[in-house]
């Protein structure tokens, strides 16, 4: 099991930012598999409380994992997202590349579910909005890098907004795209406001060997100031 003290990439008082592994979900599966609660006790760092999720990474989706440290954090934080202060930059490699080199995408998000298929969101204009910026980092192979600035913090949406609003799935999307190989999706960078008086909390996630081997290194964010 991957040691997540390891993974910490931010730690005060308050607050712990992870880089979680692509595979492990935050909350636990019915099947019992390890999650996220399976690490919290190692996570405490001499404190007695175990930390708190205050959001959502996908399973296979890795990167910036914000945790609060007492319940006092986890209720502002909360709020933070809520109100839609919380800075957050994603990269993902898509199935195809975009004509355009940057954009935004505005296209609301529902929830449907067949027996069939399971749940998924789906684009709806009945649904909740969601907007999405995107910007194209790179090219190679047919595939894209794409950088993406979510505004809304919907469920799956920027996987849904690159298939349907950049018409390509992401690459090893199980839900979305071809499903073939690890997600290429990785939550790059996290930034939550905490006052006037105080530093936000945020870190910037390494980018994954998983987007090295697709041929997109790490030197093309830092060429992009990401």
């Amino acid at each position: 099991m991957t040691l997540l003290s390891d993974k910490v990439l931010f730690i005060d008082g308050e607050a712990i930012i992870l880089d979680k592994p692509a595979g492990l979900p935050v909350d636990a599966p019915r099947d019992g598999s390890i999650s996220l609660e399976n690490h919290l006790a190692s996570l405490t760092f001499g404190f007695q409380r175990w930390p708190l999720a205050v959001h959502r990474l996908d399973r296979d989706t890795s990167g910036c994992l914000l945790l609060a440290r007492n319940p006092k954090a986890h209720k502002r934080f909360a709020a933070a997202f809520e109100a839609g202060t919380v800075e957050k930059r994603y990269v993902a490699v898509l199935e195809g590349v975009p004509e355009a080199d940057e954009g935004t995408i505005e296209l609301s998000l529902k929830k449907v579910s067949t027996q069939a298929q399971g749940w998924r969101m789906i684009a709806a204009k009945a649904g909740k909005p969601a907007v999405t910026h995107w910007r194209k980092l790179a090219v190679k192979d047919g595939r894209a890098l794409i950088a993406f600035t979510p505004e809304t913090g919907r469920t799956h949406q920027i996987r849904v907004h690159a298939q349907h609003g950049l018409g390509f799935g992401i690459v090893g999307d199980p839900v979305y795209g071809d499903g073939q190989g690890a997600m290429l999706l990785h939550s790059r960078f996290l930034s939550v406001p905490r006052g006037d008086n105080k530093a936000p909390a945020q870190a910037t996630a390494p980018l994954p060997q998983s987007f090295v081997d697709a041929g997109f290194g790490p030197e093309i964010l830092e060429e992009a100031g990401l």
